[in-house]
C-alpha cells in the first residue's frame, strides 16, 4: 500500500521518517561557529541559552566537510543558520540553502544581505586604550599578522582611537598578503625586527589571545621584558592562552555569550517572518580583565607611581585624598598637578574611577547584592554607589548588571 512506503526526507523537511514527531516539530538551526576556540564556544553557549529558554530548538553544532572546513552537510534542510561567515565557499553554500542567516563576524564587508550581530570594535578600542592610558602609556602598537581569518576592523578602530587621543599607533605590517603561509622561524624574524624598531615602553594591542601569547613568546626570545619594555593586551580572550602565557595576558572581555544570545533571538524573529534589521547589532565588551602583561605604571615620577599603587590597593576601603597624603611625602597641590599632568584627572577622580572599575567587575557576580557590591568598592551604601555609577556609566548598577548578564542562564532567583 502507498501508505506503507517510506516518505522522502524532503517531505519531512529533511528529517528521516523515523524521527519522532516531537523532534520533527523543533526548529532546526545550524551553528557554523568553531568549537575549538574559547570565543566560539562562548557564542555557542549564548545560542544554546536562548534555545533552552524558549524551547523547541535542535542545534547542529560546527558541522565540517571532508577537509574539516565549516560547512553544512549535503542535503541539510533546516529553519535557520547562525554562522561566522569566514569563506566565500561557505557564503555561497548558506546563500544557496535559502534559510534565514545571522552572521556573527565582520570578516567580509559586502554581505548586507545577512543581518549581523558583532562586537562593537569602536567600543573595544576605546576600552583597550583607556586601560593602557590609565597605566601611563603614551606609545602604542597594534599586532595582527595578515590573515583571512579575522577582520581589519579591530586594528582600524584602535588606530583611530589612538590618533584621536593625540598619539601615534605603530602597526605590524610585514609586507606579505593575507593567506600566505609563513613559517615560525620567518615569522619570528619579522616580528623581532618590528619589536626592535619600537620605542619603549610601549603598549601593544594584539588581535586576540593567540597572537598575544605569540608576541609574548617572541618578546621572551629577544629579551624584551613584559610588561616593563612591552605591555601586551589581547583583544579577545582565550582562557588557556591568557593563563599559560608568560606573563599571564590581560585581555578585553568581549561579550561573546551575549552576541550568541542576541543572534539566536534575531534568527528566531526572522524565522517567524520579521524583517531583518537594516544595520548590524554591535555589542560592546564588558571591560578589561587585567593581568600581569599590562601591570605596569609607565610613569617616571616615583611618588606618583606610589600614589597610584596606594589607590589601587586601598580604594575599596573608601579612602580619600588625605589618606594618600599621609602615605606619600608630597603636597596636595603637587599631587593634584602631577595627577592632571600624567592622567588628566584629579586624585579624587582616580579613586572614584578605581572604585567603579571594581564595581563593574563585581556586578558580574550574580551572588552579590548591589549593596554588597557597593560596600566592597568602598561606598558607604548602595545609594551613593548608584549615584556615582549612574554619573560615570550613564546607567544604574542594576541595569548594568542585567545588560552584563544578558545571554547567561539565570543561576539564581533574581538580581
Amino acid at each position: 500500500m502507498d501508505s506503507a512506503k517510506p516518505r522522502n526526507p524532503s517531505e519531512t523537511n529533511g528529517e528521516p521518517s523515523h524521527t519522532p514527531t516531537m523532534f520533527r516539530n523543533m526548529k532546526r538551526v545550524a551553528v557554523l561557529i568553531e568549537t575549538d576556540t574559547s570565543s566560539g564556544c562562548s557564542v555557542i553557549r549564548g545560542i544554546a541559552d536562548y534555545a533552552e529558554r524558549h524551547g523547541g530548538w535542535h542545534l547542529l553544532l560546527d558541522p565540517r566537510d571532508h577537509e574539516h572546513r565549516s560547512a553544512l552537510p549535503d542535503g541539510w534542510s533546516g529553519h535557520g543558520i547562525i554562522a561566522r561567515l569566514s569563506s566565500r565557499q561557505q557564503i555561497d553554500q548558506v546563500r544557496a540553502c535559502g534559510a534565514p542567516v545571522v552572521n556573527v563576524d565582520d570578516i567580509y564587508e559586502d554581505l548586507a544581505e545577512f543581518p549581523m550581530v558583532i562586537t562593537d570594535e569602536a567600543a573595544l578600542a576605546e576600552q583597550a586604550l583607556t586601560h593602557l592610558l590609565d597605566r601611563g602609556f603614551q606609545q602604542f602598537g597594534y599586532f595582527a599578522p595578515p590573515s583571512t581569518q579575522y577582520s581589519k576592523k579591530r586594528g582600524e578602530a584602535f588606530v583611530k582611537a589612538v590618533e584621536e587621543h593625540g598619539f601615534t599607533c605603530r602597526e605590524y605590517k610585514p609586507g606579505y598578503r593575507p593567506g600566505r603561509k609563513i613559517g615560525w622561524v620567518e615569522q619570528q624574524r619579522r616580528v623581532s625586527r618590528w619589536l626592535a624598531s619600537l620605542p619603549q615602553p610601549i603598549a601593544i594591542l594584539a588581535i586576540d589571545a593567540a597572537h598575544g601569547r605569540q608576541l609574548a613568546e617572541i618578546c621572551h626570545l629577544n629579551s624584551f621584558r613584559v610588561p616593563d619594555d612591552i605591555a601586551i593586551l589581547a583583544g579577545d580572550p582565550n582562557d588557556v592562552f591568557c593563563e599559560v602565557s608568560t606573563p599571564p595576558l590581560s585581555h578585553v572581555k568581549v561579550a561573546s555569550e551575549k552576541i550568541g544570545f542576541t543572534a539566536a533571538e534575531m534568527l528566531d524573529s526572522l524565522i517567524s517572518g520579521a524583517a531583518a534589521p537594516k544595520s548590524a547589532i554591535r555589542t560592546a565588551p564588558h571591560g578589561i580583565a587585567a593581568r600581569q602583561s599590562t601591570d605596569l605604571l609607565a610613569i617616571d615620577d616615583p611618588m606618583i607611581v606610589d600614589a597610584l599603587r596606594f589607590i589601587r590597593a586601598h580604594a575599596h576601603r573608601g579612602i580619600a585624598v588625605l589618606d594618600i597624603l599621609r602615605e606619600i611625602p608630597i603636597s596636595r597641590r603637587g599631587l593634584e598637578i602631577q595627577f592632571r599632568n600624567y592622567l588628566g584627572r584629579s586624585p579624587a577622580k582616580e579613586i572614584r574611577r578605581v572604585q567603579l572599575e571594581r564595581g563593574r567587575e563585581l556586578l558580574a557576580k550574580r551572588e552579590l547584592s548591589i549593596s554588597e557590591v557597593a560596600h566592597a568598592c568602598g561606598f558607604a551604601n548602595a545609594t551613593r554607589f548608584g549615584v556615582a555609577f549612574k554619573k560615570e556609566v550613564n546607567t544604574t548598577p542594576l541595569a548594568y548588571r542585567r545588560e552584563l548578564l544578558a545571554g547567561q542562564k539565570d543561576r539564581d532567583a533574581g538580581y
